[in-house]
């Protein structure tokens, strides 16, 4: 049985660092945490603390699925690893920059080792999805580590994932584009939480074919100042209408796998 002890509240986007690599005799604590535990923030969100145990270096990027076991030791969820009746969650962020403009830092090179890191269960978050369409109810592992897929009907073969839905199935805004830079301004149509995320692919005039959302600059009040993408647009244009894909607002419901496909 469990019984009540703690919740710690944490507002806004996920500050905490991830942990390690912890090597025994080093000197450095971990897990810092007792391992299951629950921080709270704004939107219902809810992150669970896991133990990650890696044998190669791996790169974490916001909205990579995890599911983990009673013991609360987590690995990336893939069709052929995933267990019936584990919980599930994303990774939404590494750590939180100590500058006014900084927004959640995206992606995490980490050694091979063992590392402790919050994962989130519930409220609205990035969720790298292979595909989308107008369901946006149906969850499904891919065989891609961490990626998710959200099709009309479920694939055969593959595991639910119960307990998480879609906003939609792709997101769209404008932005001002300039020949030869990288970076997108001029931003209209977006809102506060819910996107565009770190590694979404983006389309537009003006946006070369492969191109992804590398970073993002927020105000102090988690507002979307700028973008930066991974290759420099090719065209000048103003309020170019950009649609994000692969990366998208999820509102999770404390996420399990239900069942075989």
């Amino acid at each position: 049985m469990t019984i009540a002890i703690s919740q710690t509240d944490r507002l806004g986007a996920n500050p905490f660092v991830v942990e390690g690599p912890i090597v025994s005799g080093s000197g450095i604590p971990g897990p810092n945490f007792a391992l299951g535990a629950v921080a709270g923030g704004d939107r219902e969100s809810e992150w669970v603390y896991c133990q990650l145990v890696l044998a190669a270096q791996t790169t974490l990027q916001p909205g990579q699925w995890f599911q983990w076991t009673r013991d609360y030791v987590a690995s990336l969820l893939t069709t052929a690893g995933a267990v019936v009746g584990q919980r599930c969650g994303v990774f939404s962020g590494a750590a939180q920059p100590p500058t006014l403009t900084g927004g959640p830092v995206g992606a995490v090179t980490l050694a091979a080792g063992t590392y402790y890191l919050w994962l989130q269960r519930n409220g609205q978050a990035p969720a790298q999805v292979a595909s989308a369409t107008a369901a946006l109810v149906v969850a499904e592992t891919t065989t891609t580590a961490g990626q998710a897929s959200a099709p009309a009907s479920a694939t055969v073969g593959t595991k639910a994932i119960a307990n998480v839905n879609f906003a939609a199935a792709n997101q769209t805004f404008t932005a001002t584009t300039v020949n030869g830079s990288s970076l997108l301004t001029g931003l209209a149509g977006l809102n506060a939480g819910s996107g565009p995320f770190i590694g979404a692919a983006v389309a537009g005039t003006g946006i070369a074919g492969g191109t992804t959302i590398a970073g993002i600059t927020y105000s102090p009040n988690g507002v979307i100042q700028s973008i930066t993408l991974s290759a420099n647009a090719t065209a000048n244009g103003t309020a170019i209408t950009i649609t994000a894909t692969g990366v998208l607002e999820a509102t999770l419901m404390r996420p399990f796998l239900s069942k075989v496909n």
